[in-house]
């Protein structure tokens, strides 16, 4: 591999990362405040990604100016989710029973996306999607590179949510220990409902920002459940700084391989990691303090 692949190879790997943060962040919240296993998380984003394209082909305006009506729909969505479906389900078996729960939901919303808008295969065009930029000899596509500028805002709103606001404070306390942040007056199954909306708006963002360099169909989605539970694994269940990293790890990675094995088989690497987190190090290799109590 020749200096300037190995160079635009990182790049691309940084820019992958950056996105597949955002993507994994709400997956991580979920479990931190519910313990909920969400598999319609990535359903949820392909969703976000179809209503983009379709304020795109409906208005011809941008589609990341669809983010105001998206974000705030999916953050009422996930308070509906949790209120109305997932604190019904009994504590005991709560993590279980959630993944055949959001499993169902994940093939609801397959389902619709199809009957809505047929299984043709869509992508949105813009008049900056063939555009590159040079940086020091690499080409970097312009969608690519707001994608990544959409997710580190968007990750850096959600560390400054969880660490400076009261919300925030509850939330964590909430993540930390439940039974605890009961005791001090905290709201426990308020606070859930507003950090599962949350997470769910996050899957608005990420979905739109991945309409931008992505053919999307209904069952776009199962191709990103797996590496998607693999980032918050490695990263430590219930951390999000820890996801974070985890997932600009493995995005270099991804990166690097695709040029020596192919795009395909460069997939391999979230599994291969997940398998290896779970013999090694259970809890997480840069988090986990919640995967160790449960």
């Amino acid at each position: 591999m020749s200096g300037s692949l190995l160079f635009q190879s990182l790049v691309l790997g940084v820019l992958l990362g950056g996105l597949n943060a955002l993507l994994a962040a709400g997956l991580t919240l979920y479990f931190g405040v519910m313990r909920v296993v969400m598999i319609a998380h990535s359903a949820f984003l392909i969703l976000a990604a179809y209503l983009a394209w379709y304020f795109n082909q409906q208005t011809g305006l941008d589609p990341l100016l669809s983010l105001v009506v998206t974000v705030p729909l999916f953050f009422l969505v996930g308070i509906g989710m949790q209120r109305l479906l997932i604190t019904r389900l009994r504590p005991a078996t709560l993590t279980m029973m959630s993944v055949l729960l959001t499993f169902a939901i994940a093939l609801f919303i397959e389902g619709m996306i199809g009957f809505i808008w047929s299984g043709t295969q869509r992508r949105i065009q813009l008049s900056y999607s063939g555009s590159n930029i040079e940086f020091f000899g690499a080409r970097i596509a312009v969608v690519k590179l707001i994608a990544f500028g959409l997710a580190v805002a968007s990750l850096a709103l959600l560390y400054v949510i969880l660490k400076k606001s009261r919300f925030g404070q509850a939330l964590r306390a909430t993540i930390q220990h439940p039974e605890a942040a009961k005791l001090v007056g905290i709201k426990t199954d308020r606070i859930a409902g507003l950090g599962f909306g949350l997470g769910l708006a996050t899957a608005a963002v990420g979905g739109t920002a991945l309409s931008l360099d992505a053919t999307i169909y209904p069952s776009l989605h199962w191709h990103w459940i797996g590496p998607l539970m693999a980032i918050i694994v490695v990263g430590g269940l219930g951390s999000i700084p820890g996801t974070a990293i985890a997932a600009m790890v493995l995005g270099i990675g991804q990166s690097l391989l695709q040029v020596e094995i192919g795009t395909t088989w460069a997939q391999t690497l979230f599994y291969v990691a997940l398998f290896g987190t779970l013999m090694l190090r259970p809890q997480g290799f840069f988090g986990g303090r919640l995967a160790q109590r449960f």
